[in-house]
């Protein structure tokens, strides 16, 4: 599978996920969220940004339950419940939101 954005072909796995992690770029991410059918807004980007910075700081992709408590730390209990992500993400924090922030597939997530 193939997307184009800024003007380069980028490889994606056969479920979506980036196949080369350094070529993620916000116009990436907007491609994938574009075959999630996920129309990113600013609120979408926090969880985005912040997926993207726990995974710089430690080295893996954070578990859900971790993510919500960088969430609430963050942004407060309205916007760290499951629910809040599943209403921006439909697939969840692992399945969609990471894919689109250009992280890593866990093991056993398709």
């Amino acid at each position: 599978m193939q997307i184009e954005a800024n003007g380069k072909t980028i490889e994606l796995s056969e479920a979506g996920w980036l196949e080369n992690l350094d070529e993620w770029t916000p116009e990436v991410a907007v491609e994938i969220a574009r075959n999630e059918k996920v129309e990113l807004t600013d609120e979408h980007w926090d969880i985005i940004n912040l997926a993207r910075e726990l995974f710089e700081e430690h080295g893996k992709v954070c578990e859900p339950r971790a993510f919500s408590k960088h969430m609430k730390k963050r942004y407060g209990t309205d916007r760290s419940d499951s629910r809040y992500i599943y209403a921006l993400f439909p697939y969840g924090l692992i399945k969609s939101a990471n894919k689109i922030a250009g992280l890593p597939r866990p093991k056993g997530c398709s």
